[in-house]
């Protein structure tokens, strides 16, 4: 991993986290137990702050990010955040997947268990309620998450990638 300290503000995570070799976290940013970021992920800290808490996996090339002076960038406790996905000065809450490709733009806030379907855009200022998919270009509501989709997509998807990590570590 590149770690990097920028205008004096330098990484930390807690216990148990994986990063691959060419993964880049620099600047400020906080990340909590458990958490892994996978090949080509950069957590770019250095014009805003980035807070992510316990079991989040930041997938191969996406990019987490913030605004200077207005937009810090908050991820909450077991989020799948996909393969090139873009999370860019928002709020993203517990027990939310964002799906490949994705970007999730300024001043959004995705509420606790929902799903951010692949390849959508969700909009500058967009509040996605709790439990709801959205999709498109630009993102929509779709339909709420059921318990289904909950145990076998969110929950399972975060499950899996500390497994993943632990095959990296041994």
């Amino acid at each position: 991993m590149l770690e990097k300290t920028i205008r004096g503000c330098s990484p930390t995570y807690g216990k148990g986290c994986y990063f691959s070799e060419n993964a880049v976290v620099v600047g400020d940013v906080t990340l909590g137990d458990e958490c892994s970021v996978w090949f080509h992920a950069v957590i770019r800290g250095d014009v805003n702050s980035i807070r992510i808490g316990n079991r989040v996996n930041i997938q191969d090339g996406a990019v987490i990010h913030a605004t200077f002076k207005t937009a810090a960038t908050t991820i909450g406790n077991d989020v799948s955040i996909g393969h090139n996905a873009i999370v860019h000065g928002c709020t993203i809450e517990d027990q939310v997947l964002i799906g490949m490709g994705s970007i999730i733009m300024d001043h959004c806030v995705v509420g606790s268990g929902s799903i951010i379907a692949a390849g959508s855009v969700v909009t500058q200022n967009t509040i996605v309620p709790p439990g709801s998919i959205y999709g498109g270009v630009p993102a929509r509501f779709i339909k709420p998450v059921d318990d289904a989709l909950k145990s076998g997509q969110i929950e399972r998807i975060a499950r899996n990638y500390i497994t993943y990590a632990s095959w990296f570590t041994e």
